[in-house]
């Protein structure tokens, strides 16, 4: 959790820009808002280039600038390398570059906030919706039950990753267009085990005592029945969120992924693939991802534990 919400900051920890800068008495915030160099006394009308020492020069005439801890964004090109690219890890640089001369450690903050984001917005579209199907197909059974499994069965049969690297290929790839593209498949991984449950649930004797005083069928399900199967839901719940994390990275590792220059975890596996005369570079992305995604399979172990009503009750 800790690196997850300094990873939402990833601008004010890594960046090309300034936080601060106080100049001729007002302060201003080139993080958030462009400024152009002649707004310093420049000559172009163009955004600023605050790595440039001509720019540097002009602000601290007449004020100063405070950095963040890492001086890239994860496109920034250091052309100041003493050494051709890919530069092993330097002071400047404290995890080297890639073969482009962009900055290893703010690529890999701003790809593990974007691995994290995708993996967390796709884990909880797809369970609520695989969450629905599941405990619809449980509760009523029947024609609805035997049909859904059916599709089920036959939609889960495909070649999922050939699949989407096909309609990535044809449609222009970008976050909600993978995340959409995604969401077709990763729905299923949480129907079986719900549908488990409510089959064994709608049998049981406090539902039908609440059938028998008038219950209206949805406050049964989602009231009554809900709360014992997200036990079993919870428990898949980290396997989904890492598949989802693995397939980003499957597709970015491929080339099908996020556009060309984002930041993320698969290229960087790419990159270290691509110059094995780097060994930092597929270092960093294999520890990167094996500690990321160990951490989430510990964070939903301890969500299961905390939401299991037999733990609470015992307790």
């Amino acid at each position: 959790m800790v690196l997850f919400l300094l990873s939402l900051g990833a601008e004010l920890i890594a960046n090309d820009k300034p936080i601060l800068v106080g100049f001729d008495g007002g302060y201003y915030l080139p993080v958030f808002k462009t400024y152009p160099e002649t707004f310093f006394g420049g000559e172009f009308e163009t955004e600023a280039d605050y790595r440039d020492p001509v720019v540097q020069e002009l602000i601290n005439d007449k004020g100063w600038m405070l950095w963040p801890p890492v001086k890239f964004s994860y496109r920034t090109i250091n052309y100041n390398l003493t050494v051709p690219a890919p530069s092993p890890p330097s002071a400047e640089n404290w995890l080297g570059t890639d073969d482009q001369g962009r900055d290893v450690l703010a690529r890999l903050i701003y790809g593990f906030r974007l691995s994290v984001l995708f993996g967390l917005l796709l884990t909880v579209a797809g369970s609520a919706i695989g969450i629905t199907v599941g405990a619809m197909e449980g509760f009523f059974g029947g024609w609805f039950d035997l049909l859904t499994q059916r599709f089920i069965e036959i939609w889960s049969g495909m070649p999922v990753l050939f699949l989407l690297i096909i309609m990535s290929s044809v449609i222009e790839p970008g976050f909600f267009t993978l995340l959409a593209l995604m969401l077709l498949f990763s729905w299923m991984a949480l129907v079986d085990v719900v549908r488990a449950e409510f089959l064994k649930a709608r049998n049981l004797d406090y539902i039908r005592a609440a059938r028998a005083l008038g219950v209206t069928t949805p406050v049964i399900m989602f009231r009554h029945a809900l709360p014992n199967a997200m036990v079993a839901a919870l428990s898949m719940m980290p396997f989904v969120l890492t598949g989802a994390i693995t397939a980003l990275t499957s597709l970015d590792f491929l080339g099908f992924g996020m556009p060309p220059g984002s930041a993320s975890l698969g290229e960087m596996l790419s990159q270290g693939k691509n110059n094995l005369q780097a060994p930092w570079l597929g270092m960093t992305a294999f520890f990167s991802l094996a500690v990321l995604l160990s951490l989430l399979t510990f964070v939903g172990e301890a969500v299961r534990d905390a939401f299991d009503p037999r733990k609470i009750f015992r307790e």
